[in-house]
């Protein structure tokens, strides 16, 4: 195994890495690290959890000096809070910007003109800006193109071509993601110029650190199923996924009635109360983040324990973005999906896919579970139904 010194690396750079508990490169870190330190186009693919982030970001921010400005280019908003969160772990000397809709343009337009060294932007905000002549891009060096897949996917293909347009024909080029397929790859050559295409063998895949179980249900009992095995495996911090806005609404209102230190969050919330609860869930604050596929992609939360699907996936791919914001950098983690009669057809996908191992948890059914785990004394508790005539309302409410 090499070490970040091998990767030519500075000290400053390891010192850093190594204050956050990360001593040793993973494998997709290994590979496209010296491809970027030689300024080669690259196309990456690799399992979510991996470490890609870093993997172009210790590069860029070790030669920004010689790169007057970088160009990060990112499907959402989370994903471009999350990357920027890493450059500040790395590196505090290094002016960074990133620009998506939900807060003021006329802040992103006047941050513009001072040139940050990177800037990280979702497309239609980027363009936005484009339209209303407020980026210059003679300076720009590089692009990345992270969560590539979900990008095309979410129907930004013209969106990356229009802004590819406006930049250097000699720019230099990385993208990454954890899912490629032929159509993609193809896309990706186009805006690229003679890449090298990575992609890390499925031996380390990190859902390999992730134990995964599927729980027979019913709708009528799966949150009493669900009250039960949170009180059962007491998770240090667990996200909870949902199919829509709606039924993360409600469950955030059946956990919270039922004792549990819970917050939930989707595109229907203001963009900065979103980043509130995320920043609030790193520290601890709460225990249960319930959420729709909206942090599914880009959101890396250290201490994340367990993921419930509460909800089943609408695929492969959805189901492996979930259960990879656990078993992170080498940690362990426990997924736990819920199966009703409805989804016999997505749980048989993803019994016969390959990389995943699903094993069967039976779970007893107990009527009016409340929670018995311990509460955070924070903040967040205020939201917590701990007032015992309320409890005792809610638990003649079930017996009727």
């Amino acid at each position: 195994m090499k070490d970040f010194k091998s990767l030519k690396l500075n000290d400053v750079i390891i010192n850093s890495l190594s204050k956050i508990g990360i001593k040793n490169p993973t494998p997709i870190q290994e590979q496209v690290i010296p491809i970027i330190f030689e300024k080669k186009d690259l196309i990456a693919k690799s399992p979510t959890g991996s470490g890609k982030t870093l993997a172009y970001l210790l590069p860029i921010i070790q030669d920004i000096k010689n790169c007057s400005q970088v160009l990060i280019l990112v499907p959402t908003r989370e994903l471009a809070i999350q990357i920027e969160n890493e450059v500040r772990k790395v590196s505090q000397d290094i002016s960074i910007l990133s620009i998506y809709g939900g807060r003021e343009i006329a802040g992103q337009l006047s941050q513009l003109k001072e040139k940050p060294q990177i800037i990280i932007s979702t497309t239609g905000r980027l363009i936005d800006i484009i339209k209303r002549e407020g980026i210059d891009f003679k300076n720009i060096k590089q692009l990345i193109l992270d969560e590539v897949d979900q990008m095309f996917e979410m129907g930004f293909k013209e969106d990356i071509e229009f802004i590819r347009a406006k930049l250097s024909k000699k720019l230099h080029t990385l993208c990454f993601s954890a899912t490629i397929d032929s159509k993609i790859k193809k896309l990706l050559y186009k805006i690229t110029s003679s890449p090298i295409y990575i992609e890390i063998d499925e031996k380390n895949n990190p859902l390999n650190s992730i134990e995964q179980f599927f729980i027979p249900t019913t709708d009528r009992r799966k949150i009493e199923h669900l009250s039960l095995l949170l009180n059962e495996v007491n998770p240090f911090l667990a996200i909870i996924f949902c199919r829509t806005k709606a039924r993360v609404d409600k469950l955030e209102k059946e956990l919270t009635l039922r004792g549990y230190s819970c917050q939930k969050i989707h595109s229907d919330l203001p963009q900065t109360k979103r980043e509130k609860i995320i920043k609030a869930f790193r520290d601890v604050e709460f225990q249960l983040l319930i959420a729709t596929d909206v942090i599914a992609r880009g959101v890396d939360i250290l201490g994340v324990t367990h993921i419930f699907n509460y909800d089943a996936p609408e695929d492969i791919e959805t189901y492996i973005h979930r259960v990879g914001r656990t078993g992170r950098a080498g940690d362990k983690g426990k997924s736990y999906l819920f199966i009703t009669e409805k989804n016999e057809d997505i749980f048989q996908e993803l019994s016969n896919f390959e990389d995943i191992s699903l094993n069967k948890l039976e779970i007893e059914y107990i009527p009016n579970t409340f929670s018995t785990l311990e509460l955070p004394d924070k903040k967040y508790r205020k939201k917590i139904n701990t007032n015992t005539k309320n409890i005792e309302k809610m638990k003649n409410r079930f017996r009727k």
